[in-house]
């Protein structure tokens, strides 16, 4: 029955100073909790490596089957633990991976929407100025790694 909103201070301040004030008791145990626990952390350090990686990979794999319940899952997460380890030797930065994982559903969402409105016209991507500047913006950045290496053989001859 709460209405978010500036009017919640006025209508529900019990409320609110209590959620404020379980933030700070969250954050005071919170610190107390790492202070205890930091000599403990520390230790797991000193764990040969040959101990460490494959606990590691075994609770990450329960992790895995326990989300649904299937082998198919922990499959999943040693193929993508591989590309991970292929794209960190490939030294690929990880922000754009990050980034594309995050906003993708969205993007897909979006873009399933356009199409919907415009009866499956991807002109609807031209229609605006803004558009067919960001569009035409997006297309250039794909394809200027390809182009720029024949752009500078061009100038040094």
């Amino acid at each position: 029955g709460l209405q978010p909103g500036p009017m919640l201070f006025k209508e529900k301040p019990e409320f609110v100073w209590g959620l404020i004030a379980s933030m700070y008791t969250g954050n005071v145990i919170g610190v107390l909790i790492v202070l205890l626990f930091v000599p403990f952390f520390a230790a797991i350090l000193r764990v040969p490596f040959a101990i460490l990686f494959p606990s590691i990979v075994y609770v990450c794999a329960i992790g895995a089957f326990a989300v649904n319940n299937s082998t198919t899952d922990i499959w999943y997460m040693m193929l993508f633990g591989v590309v991970g380890y292929v794209f960190k030797k490939l030294d690929y930065p990880i922000a754009p991976m990050v980034l594309a994982l995050v906003l993708g559903d969205m993007a897909e969402s979006a873009l399933r929407q356009s199409l919907i409105m415009s009866q499956g016209s991807p002109m609807i991507f031209f229609s605006s100025p803004i558009s067919a500047v960001l569009v035409t913006a997006s297309a250039l950045l794909i394809v200027w790694p390809f182009i720029s290496p024949h752009l500078h053989r061009k100038r040094a001859v």
